[in-house]
């Protein structure tokens, strides 16, 4: 049977898992708030007259993304009041953080950038931090909920709802504040979180066997280890311990390869995030209208982008993980030429389509990759505490220096600025090959002593 032919085989096997139909709720109400609080939120600032610096540090509100970690064990750990005894600890959780959402993005329906821009901020921020909570307890479930070796559709699944979201976030919003205003747009954006708040109520929960006899085995070793701790357990308290097992458990099945791991995942997406926040003020700086925007960027741009988390699926699958990694980070990095050619070129729709064809493909592919990667880094007594960790270090540095953005455009130009960015790419490029030689020599993600799942790396390099 040729490839093709075995991926569709695996399409029509798992096409009657519920678990794949909740996953594409999940992330539609995932990715749903995002570009409220990122891009649409900068075409609306940009609208009223905020200067793009103004913009650019405004950015820092929404950093809740990326330090999600440091409460991402105690939502693994601790079960929510009230509704953790009705509902269980995933779907407890989900529910809450959606609610918040919810009260956020009302919150910034009713707020005026132009008259109370710190009201504005304050809603901003109450929606990226239960934003990204969301996005913590969403990805446990996805990692926990499904076999490791088909994590890569489940991925596709994922990113498939996920660009839904952000379609309706992006081109609905942009045209109900096109036709109506954008009190209306936030609030018709906060009642379809409700989407999310029902795959929510009816998602099968994960298994809980072997998360924990893996987390029994990681105290065993401890245990072993430092035999005096095991005496006095009492002197750390729970949240603390919930940290240090993540942390301990990554550290010990990964080694001294954790270094450049973590500098290649900290750099693969900084160009995304740094022309992400100037790219509505670049549409609006050129003439466009909000209408155009959302025809060419977003339903356009969901069309193109709609392929790229299955054909990287399908790549992740075919070819392996770390080709796919590698082929995805220098894409996205380049992508960025083409907006710079629009910069030079002007309010020409031709080259917004070019350029948005180019970016939507090439940021769904290096996405899909990078969150395979990383999920392949984790295991399953620590999956959403530890994909925290390594999703917030993904996105920390781009959001530090996106905030910046605003300020070098007005210092070098778009021009300039977008080519920039498309350097980062060559670090990538460099950091894979060492991530990649170093897996080939030994797969840092199997664990033949521990009786672990082989990882996503090597089982979609066999099938």
């Amino acid at each position: 049977m040729i490839p093709g032919q075995k991926f569709l085989t695996l399409l029509r096997d798992i096409a009657a898992d519920k678990r794949l139909a909740f996953m594409l709720l999940l992330g539609f109400s995932s990715g749903l708030p995002f570009l409220l609080v990122f891009s649409t939120q900068s075409a609306r600032l940009r609208e009223v007259g905020i200067s793009r610096t103004d913009i650019g540090l405004m950015f820092y509100a929404t950093l809740f993304y990326s330090i999600k970690f440091l409460w991402a064990p105690l939502l693994e750990r601790f079960d929510p009041p009230v509704l953790g005894r009705i509902l269980g600890r995933w779907r407890g959780w989900l529910l809450i953080t959606q609610m918040g959402v919810i009260v956020g993005l009302f919150g910034l329906a009713t707020s005026n950038p132009a008259s109370s821009l710190g009201l504005t901020i304050l809603w901003t921020t109450v929606t990226a931090f239960f934003a990204a909570s969301q996005d913590v307890v969403i990805d446990g479930w996805r990692i926990n909920v499904i076999p490791r070796d088909r994590q890569g559709i489940m991925l596709a699944v994922s990113q498939l709802g996920y660009r839904i979201g952000i379609l309706c976030a992006g081109a609905g919003a942009l045209y109900l504040a096109e036709y109506l205003n954008w009190a209306a747009a936030y609030v018709a954006m906060a009642a379809l979180m409700v989407i999310g708040m029902v795959a929510a109520l009816f998602a099968p929960d994960p298994p809980g066997g072997a998360e924990k006899a893996a987390a029994e085995k990681l105290v065993e070793v401890f245990d072993d280890a430092k035999p005096t701790e095991k005496r006095s357990p009492s002197r750390i308290p729970d949240w603390l311990i919930a940290y240090k097992e993540a942390l301990s458990d990554l550290f010990l099945r990964r080694g001294w390869i954790l270094v450049p791991i973590m500098l290649l995942i900290a750099l693969y997406r900084l160009p995304d995030f740094l022309a992400g926040v100037m790219s509505n003020p670049l549409y609006i700086d050129l003439g466009f209208s909000k209408a155009e925007i959302a025809n060419i960027s977003k339903i356009y741009g969901f069309a193109i982008g709609l392929t790229a988390p299955f054909v990287g699926g399908f790549c992740i699958w075919r070819f392996g993980l770390m080709p796919s990694l590698f082929f995805g980070g220098i894409a996205a990095a380049t992508s960025h030429l083409s907006m710079a050619l629009l910069a030079a070129k002007g309010a020409d729709s031709s080259y917004l389509a070019l350029a948005v064809s180019v970016e939507s493909f090439a940021g769904g592919f290096a996405g899909t990759a990078l969150m395979a990667y990383m999920s392949s880094l984790t295991s399953s007594a620590y999956a959403a505490s530890q994909y925290a960790l390594l999703s917030s270090l993904y996105a920390l540095p781009g959001k530090l220096m996106a905030g910046m953005s605003g300020k070098m455009v007005d210092l070098f130009g778009y021009p300039v600025f977008f080519s920039a960015t498309s350097t980062i790419g060559l670090p990538v490029a460099i950091l894979c090959l060492i991530v990649w030689r170093s897996a080939d020599k030994k797969d840092p993600a199997r664990s033949s002593e521990a009786g672990e799942e082989p990882s996503l790396a090597n089982e979609s390099g066999r099938r």
